[in-house]
Formats: structure tokens, C-alpha cells, sequence
């Protein structure tokens, strides 16, 4: 039993995902402290107050709907910082993946660009 448990931990997918979990904590932390601290004050500019105080009631309850204007508020700039700060430089860093393969006219199997026969239906293939 101990043998297959460390066979399971000394997996080399197992130790990236705690790597990967400890990155995104502590980057969770940054993109947190970079929405409360830099976005949300600066929504003060537009004239959109602090929502936590909103409420009504219905009957004893109180529904505080502002706490939750204010989370939704926080998830769409997170939302935002993410997108822009990692999402749309890793796509412009990507670039256009080059084209490798093209669909066999006969079978639809994706098949090697410079393939002059389909390895899968045998067929010619010509170059359109």
C-alpha cells in the first residue's frame, strides 16, 4: 500500500499540480490585491458608491444586496484582470498556429499537408 501511495505522489503530474496550485494562490493574491486595491477605488471616479450598505427587509430577514452588487462588482474586474493582464498577452504572444494538416476529400480524415495520398481511405489527393 505505502509502495503504490508513493508511487501516486512521486507521479510527475501530481508534483506539477501542487506547483501549479501554489502559483495560482499566490497569484490569486496579486490579481485580489490588484482589484480592491487599484480597480475598485478607482470606480469612485465614475460616481459608483460602496453598495455594502444596501438593504431591505422581508419580514425578520435582512437582504443585504449590496454585499452582493459589491461581489459581483469584484468577480467582473478579477474577470477583467485576468483577461487582460494574462489571457490576452498569452494569445498575442501565441500568434497564429501555423496549418499542419488538411481533410481528406474523400474520408474527412485530417491528414499531413504534403500527404499525395490518404493513409487512412488510400485515396489521391490533389492539390486544390
Amino acid at each position: 500500500m505505502l509502495k503504490g501511495f508513493r508511487d501516486f505522489v512521486m507521479r510527475g503530474n501530481v508534483i506539477d499540480l501542487a506547483v501549479a496550485v501554489v502559483i495560482a494562490g499566490a497569484f490569486g493574491a496579486v490579481i485580489t490585491s490588484f482589484v480592491g486595491d487599484i480597480l475598485t477605488p478607482l470606480l469612485g471616479i465614475f460616481g459608483l458608491p460602496d453598495f455594502n450598505e444596501l438593504t431591505f427587509q422581508v419580514g425578520d430577514a435582512t437582504v443585504r444586496y449590496g454585499a452582493f452588487l459589491n461581489a459581483l462588482i469584484a468577480f467582473l474586474l478579477v474577470a477583467l484582470a485576468i483577461y487582460l493582464v494574462v489571457v490576452r498577452p498569452m494569445e498575442r504572444m501565441k500568434g497564429e498556429a501555423a496549418v499542419e494538416t488538411k481533410v481528406c476529400t474523400e474520408c474527412t480524415s485530417d491528414i499531413p499537408l504534403a500527404a499525395k495520398r490518404c493513409p487512412f481511405c488510400t485515396q489521391p489527393q490533389f492539390i486544390a
